[in-house]
């Protein structure tokens, strides 16, 4: 059975420059556990030890593997491996683990200097419990989805608002 394919959006919006949310988006040390509730490192970074030293660089040359708990009760890790970065405005990268496929982040920065970010997945559950679910769960699992973006998105407007930008550091 071939699992079910899932087209998930979001977008944010932030009172932040577009510097200031890349900054954060953009971490080569992928600091997302220190904002996103609900997220942790499943398994350490790994970089590739031809990593360079710009941002951008040291960005392409990680793996990180994120452990997400959904608000249904299951968790998901998800290895994240960007494969294009255009900075300060875009992040297209791998996704591995319990979800296989590909995603973006955009950022564009909107006239009154707030910053929108719109997020892309295209992804496979792959583990045969979602696989099999799919069929009937799937609004559950969108539905979690959604949460899960939700509590992302207020997590880094907290994360924000306490000046959290790091440029990268």
């Amino acid at each position: 059975m071939t699992a079910r394919l899932y087209d998930l959006s979001s977008s944010w919006t932030f009172a932040n420059t577009h510097q200031e949310v890349w900054d954060v988006i953009a971490d080569p040390n992928m600091s997302w556990p220190d904002w996103w509730p609900g997220c942790t490192y499943a398994k350490p970074l790994q970089r590739s030890p031809q990593a360079g030293t710009s941002n951008e660089e040291l960005l392409l040359a990680t793996t990180a593997t994120l452990k997400f708990k959904a608000s249904l009760g299951y968790s998901l890790a998800v290895s994240y491996h960007p494969t294009h970065v255009e900075s300060p405005r875009e992040v297209v990268f791998d996704a591995g683990g319990d979800l296989a496929g590909e995603g973006c982040v955009i950022l564009s920065p909107l006239d009154n200097g707030h910053t929108q970010m719109d997020i892309e997945w295209r992804v496979r559950p792959t583990s045969r419990w979602m696989t099999m679910l799919s069929p009937v769960a799937s609004p559950a699992f969108t539905f979690a989805h959604a949460a899960l973006m939700r509590r992302g998105e207020s997590g880094l407007r907290a994360y924000l608002a306490m000046g959290k930008a790091t440029n990268g550091q």
